[in-house]
């Protein structure tokens, strides 16, 4: 093997290395969000099966920036003031105009809204009206969902251009996550030709089991394309649906008039 060869594969390492840090702090940031009173070090090593002195090494890392600072003598770390600074920086403009009707359709139906934006070949919740009944879907905002097993991720695909989705498809993995999870490309092209037409999607316990929901998106000014969906528990969907879809449409288009 010549340095060349050698040079590119220390690289590759070096790469691979730093990206499985980040991950793991990010990791770090994810458990703390969920226990802000704080965990030891042992408690996050457990928690995210790493070994002791890794989770030190990221935490006195991230110690340093202010991302975490010490909960207190006794109870380890805690999320740290520098998170703030980056928190007031992720306001999502579209997220502030939308939130009013989010909490009308969520009045309206009494369920949870989510209005989601496109990330890649992803998309992420970046506001949340959660419902009223005590059996509801919740998820995090932050977190990303693929855009073929869920409703809103369909709606964008079928929102996009030939082009936009010829372009986006080869990194598009069509995993199966439940029995339900549409997995062939003919399937989910006829799905995304019938979404075209009436301006909805549908998510029927294909991400998750338990879970249902209704969909539609549209593309704001500035060529960003959003989201917004009803995740409702699959046993009030079906006595639910047109209610759904049609509260959906008709807020949405308010929506859209605004952004």
């Amino acid at each position: 093997m010549n340095s060349e060869q050698s040079g590119k594969e220390a690289g590759a390492s070096a790469d691979k290395s730093g990206i499985q840090v980040i991950a793991r702090a990010a990791a770090v940031l994810r458990a703390l969000k969920d226990h802000p009173q704080g965990l030891s070090l042992g408690e996050l090593a457990k928690l995210l099966g790493l070994a002791r002195s890794t989770v030190q090494r990221i935490v006195e890392a991230l110690d340093r920036e202010n991302l975490v600072i010490a909960a207190s003598p006794t109870r380890g770390v805690r999320l740290g003031p520098a998170l703030l600074a980056l928190a007031a920086a992720t306001r999502f403009e579209v997220a502030e105009i939308a939130r009013p009707i989010l909490q009308e359709i969520s009045l309206e139906c009494g369920e949870t809204v989510d209005l989601s934006i496109l990330d890649g070949d992803k998309l992420v919740f970046v506001e949340q009206i959660v419902g009223v009944h005590r059996l509801r879907a919740e998820s995090a905002i932050g977190v990303s969902f693929p855009l073929h097993s869920t409703a809103p991720g369909k709606a964008m695909l079928a929102l996009m251009t030939d082009e936009e989705r010829a372009n986006l498809k080869p990194k598009l993995k069509l995993t199966r996550i439940t029995r339900h999870t549409v997995s062939s490309w003919p399937v989910l092209m006829a799905e995304l030709d019938k979404a075209r037409e009436t301006g909805l999607s549908h998510d029927l316990e294909e991400n998750s089991m338990g879970i249902s929901a209704v969909a539609t998106a549209l593309r704001v000014s500035t060529g960003e394309m959003i989201a917004i969906s009803i995740p409702v528990p699959t046993q009030r969907f079906d006595g639910m649906r047109k209610q759904l879809e049609k509260t959906l449409m008709l807020n949405s288009a308010r929506l859209h008039g605004l952004l």
